[in-house]
């Protein structure tokens, strides 16, 4: 391992730290450095490195500098730590300016620039990188990293320092690590990593018919298909020949090669041999204390040009220009390239949500098909036209919607909102609501079958199993104090020693923290609802003189209820979102806090925590306004009152409470969406404009490629599971209350259309690269999908039964048949009761005295929703026959409506198969080579040892194969 600070090699520049010595014919290197004995000065601080290393490092050195040619020895030696000294002490542009000048004197005496992604000799590449700053704690962190260096070194990585002298803002010290074969075999073997070892031999037979047609949708074949394709199995050191090596240096891709530095990263210790304290593990505890500022994996190139170093892949460049670009929303997915420069975790996210966004065209379609007709039927409404006419609804007095405050009104003046109810409560609302809960199962089914399609194509088939066995937490491990039998495996491994009391104390802790918080949401529910309570009697006394018929565009269309109802939603809104920026944190430390054994374990939990919250905080409010709201209030002269005070429970909107549904839906849905592109691309843009601005004026030479790295976000670990939690609760509304809005799918193909764009932008040019990781599925959020799908098709027969009046009026056409004919002239009159006014109670009066509108001389009787007998029947006020009776057909409805796509939804279900019939046949055939090739790997194998051993008491000249490689020998008999 070679760890330096400085650049060496051929012709390439060599800096030191400004206070070193320099010499014209060392060009930065203390002449005793390249003395014969190979050794460096007693003076200099001591190196972690052996002396075999330290010899082999001084040699390199002597090396690297007999090749400089004397031109390139040109700088003064007195003038040189003058200089660097001087630019260390300058900021802003005087120091761009010098360094710029520096750098310019020199840019022609190198070949390698600072745009690489290599080591300075050109031929190590940068796996990693760490960056950290000189402060008042600067002591006890560089003793952290001496030794967590020099124990990486140990393990078998190589080093390279680039001086806070060569950094834009003169304080960044850079450590570039790379991982040589042997480390990377040798974790390859640990981790299972497949690699090929044959071409794959079965013919591609999925070409769609007229494919013609979907020409201009689809990218280049090298961008969707960067790599061949192989039979793979998992690589094994000892077998090394068996597999399909060629160059060494790029038989790992770099997202595997990442992979393994962090592995290593996260388990290195930064303690001495005799202090045993585990705690002092990991690059994320080195982050936590500020010891490193930063650990990142370098892009391998800018993402506006290609990479000028021809060594260097240019994926992260075609990655912008194919995937990453609005204008690219009509194209599909480079999955391939994604998964190989991303990993196979995040190429399953923008899988499965580009495939959730296709089959959200056909929901999209439906819907607004379903909209238009409800449009179309404008006209042959006749209950709405019974309210808006001056025969009707213009002599139905109806009673005051709250004590005191509110008079009586008629009911014509409710027509906007009569005519508004019929888009979204018409014949078409049954019709999608049965449709979507049948389009959530071929969702769900149609993405197993992809998804086992890419666990095959991206070597994921049996990788649940290593992921738990092999991606264990380094904070577990850390926390790990005895050891047990594994009885699989029959070896002793560590575990995590517990009693009792300690577990059930923490899930106490835990699950009492989130109740509590769900309370809080639900406390918050509460008080919005008291909220309309109060304010609507408020907005009734301002505009009961018609006050609002002074705005002349949008007057007309505002009441009392429409007003309350949006403005409480805009509340509810704003609730919501501070509630989420409140708990994110919560979750994360009460996940922590469990200690989880693998990463599988940590995300599952941290789902259940979260989702459980979201679910309650999102959609609250929608179940309140669907299946409380108007359900329990009572009839005039025995209202109902909230928890015994003196708000009345809320009545439905004159339109009914779909349509108040409907505007809580699309407040909450498209406020959620707004605001998360909000935050998605314009906060991240802002942030990272200056480094982009940076990165776009300086040199190549002054602007080193991880010096913009590290000026980008860090994606972090949580940022995937945000990403799907995200489209997992717009999932949930519109599959869960996609009855009262056809339109939800519409706006989510939009969202999602922007999303998977804003999220590839994302990830391309404002972020860091992430750590690449392994994943066979979406998780845990599959089974959160499928129980929402579940819960769907049960809300939505509700939603149907008892928020919309489509089942009152299919009772009343049917059963109370108008004149005996099936119409629905007279529905509003049958729907409404008479109250009399004189059976209020006295109490009802104010305590001032004033008589109130209900007592109205001029007026006797008013009406009122429901089914109840008139004044001086024998069963006054109670509810009539047709009230059960359209009890009875709404509970009919549900449990047909239930029953009938349940067993839709289990027939589909079952007839689509979870994995491809050519899917499964390459599994067996890779499972049957892999067996059928290490048989006869080892059986040639023993016959070359057998034939050397004989061969060693033979004088003869052996006759297999004499001049052939054993590679090539063992590649033919295969």
């Amino acid at each position: 391992m070679h760890r330096i600070t400085g650049k060496a090699g051929g012709d390439s520049l060599i800096e030191m730290s400004p206070t070193d010595s320099f010499n014209d014919d060392m060009n930065g290197y203390d002449q005793h450095a390249s003395s014969s004995t190979g050794c460096p000065q007693q003076e200099q601080p001591p190196s972690p490195l052996t002396p075999d290393v330290c010899v082999d490092t001084c040699e390199s050195l002597n090396t690297s500098l007999a090749s400089l040619s004397p031109s390139d020895h040109s700088d003064s030696p007195r003038s040189e730590p003058q200089t660097l000294e001087r630019i260390s002490t300058l900021t802003g542009l005087s120091r761009k300016r010098a360094l710029f000048l520096k750098f310019r004197s020199r840019i022609d005496k190198q070949q390698h620039s600072k745009d690489s992604v290599f080591f300075r000799d050109g031929v190590r590449m940068v796996d990693f990188v760490l960056s950290y700053d000189e402060d008042k704690d600067a002591e006890r962190k560089q003793e952290r990293r001496r030794l967590y260096e020099a124990n990486l070194v140990n393990v078998g990585l190589e080093l390279e320092t680039e001086d806070k002298s060569e950094s834009e803002d003169g304080k960044t010290y850079f450590v570039k690590i790379h991982a040589p074969w042997e480390v990377l075999a040798t974790y390859a073997d640990v981790l299972k990593v497949k690699v090929p070892f044959k071409a794959n031999d079965i013919p591609d037979n999925s070409a769609m018919p007229m494919n013609w047609l979907f020409t201009p949708f689809r990218l280049p074949e090298h961008i969707m298909h960067p790599q061949p394709d192989y039979f793979t199995a998992p690589f094994d050191k000892s077998k090394s020949d068996f597999f399909l090596i060629d160059n060494k240096d790029t038989f790992f891709s770099p997202s595997t090669r990442n992979r393994i530095v962090y592995y290593i990263l996260s388990r290195c210790s930064y303690f001495r041999d005799g202090c045993g304290d585990k705690d002092k593990k990991g690059i994320k505890r080195l982050l936590n204390n500020g010891t490193y500022t930063a650990a990142f994996p370098l892009h391998d190139s800018r993402y506006w040009t290609r990479s000028k170093d021809a060594n260097c892949e240019s994926d992260r460049y075609s990655l912008h220009k194919h995937w990453a670009r609005f204008f690219c929303f009509f194209k599909e997915q480079p999955l391939n390239l994604i998964r190989k420069y991303y990993g196979e975790k995040i190429g399953i996210y923008f899988a499965w949500l580009g495939f959730y966004t296709e089959m959200l065209l056909f929901a999209a379609i439906v819907g607004t098909i379903c909209f238009v007709y409800g449009i179309l039927t404008y006209d042959d409404n006749e209950w709405s036209k019974e309210i808006c006419s001056e025969e009707v609804g213009g002599n139905i007095v109806m009673c005051p919607l709250c004590d005191k405050k509110c008079g009586y009104w008629k009911l014509n003046t409710t027509c906007s909102s009569s005519w508004q109810s019929h888009m979204f409560d018409n014949v078409g609302t049954v019709f999608f609501a049965i449709f979507m809960g049948i389009w959530v199962t071929l969702f769900l089914e149609f993405w197993k079958r992809r998804q086992a399609r890419l666990e095959y194509e991206w070597d994921l088939v049996d990788f649940e199993e290593e992921q738990q066995q092999l991606q264990l937490r380094p904070e577990y491990e850390t926390k790990c104090t005895n050891r047990k039998l594994n009885r699989i495996t029959q070896e002793t491994e560590w575990v995590l020693q517990r009693t009792s009391t300690d577990l059930l104390g923490k899930l106490f802790l835990c699950w009492a923290t989130v109740i509590l918080w769900i309370s809080l949401i639900i406390a918050c529910i509460i008080g919005v609802i008291a909220y309309r309570l109060a304010v609507y009697a408020a907005f009734a006394s301002i505009m009961k003189d018609s006050a609002t018929t002074n705005i002349q565009v949008v007057g007309r269309f505002i009441t009392p209820q429409l007003a309350t109802s949006v403005t409480a939603s805009c509340i509810n809104f704003v609730i919501i979102m501070i509630l989420n920026l409140m708990y994110e944190r919560v979750a994360v430390w009460i996940t922590d806090m469990e200690i989880p054994k693998t990463h599988l374990e940590y995300e599952n939990k941290l789902v259940v925590k979260m989702f459980l919250f979201q679910f309650v905080n999102y959609y609250s409010s929608c179940f309140y306004v669907a299946f409380f709201k108007g359900k329990f209030v009572g009839y005039p002269g025995n209202y109902a009152y909230m928890f015994g005070s003196k708000l009345r429970n809320e009545e439905c909107d004159p339109g009914g409470c779909l349509i108040e549904l409907t505007t809580q839906l699309v407040i909450v849905m498209t406020g959620k969406q707004v605001w998360g592109n909000i935050q998605e691309a314009l906060v991240p843009w802002l942030m990272n404009w200056w480094g982009s601005r940076k990165a776009r004026n300086h040199p190549e030479s002054l602007y080193s490629r991880w010096e913009q790295d590290h000026d980008l976000q860090c994606f972090g670990n949580l940022g995937l599971f945000y990403e799907y939690l995200e489209m997992v609760i717009q999932f949930g509304f519109i599959t869960l209350f996609v009855a009262s809005f056809p339109l939800a799918p519409l706006l989510a193909l939009i969202n999602n259309i922007i999303e998977v764009r804003v999220d590839a932008w994302k990830l391309t040019t404002q972020y860091r690269r992430p750590v690449a990781a392994k994943a066979h599925s979406i998780g845990a959020w599959q089974e959160i999908l499928n129980g929402m799908a579940v819960l769907s098709v049960v809300t939505n027969a509700f939603i149907v039964a008892f928020t919309s009046d489509m089942i009152p009026r299919l009772v009343y056409m049917y059963a109370y048949k108008p004149e005996g004919e099936m119409n629905m002239k007279g529905y509003i009159n049958n729907s409404l009761s008479v109250f009399n006014i004189s059976a209020i109670p006295l109490d009802n009066k104010p305590d001032d005295g004033e008589s109130p509108s209900w007592y109205n001389s001029s007026i006797t009787s008013c009406r009122y929703r429901d089914y109840r007998y008139p004044s001086g029947h024998d069963k006054e006020y109670s509810h009539t026959m047709q009230f059960w009776h359209i009890l009875a057909a709404k509970l009919t409805f549900i449990i047909i409506v239930e029953h009938v796509v349940f067993v839709v939804k289990f027939f589909v279900a079952w007839l689509i198969p979870d994995v491809p019939s050519d899917v499964r046949a390459r599994v067996k055939r890779e499972r049957y080579l892999v067996q059928e090739y290490l048989h006869n790997y080892e059986v040639e194998k023993l016959k070359i040892q057998l034939s050397q051993n004989s061969l060693s008491d033979c004088s003869c000249t052996p006759m297999i194969y004499p001049s052939i490689p054993k590679h090539e020998v063992l590649s033919e008999c295969l």
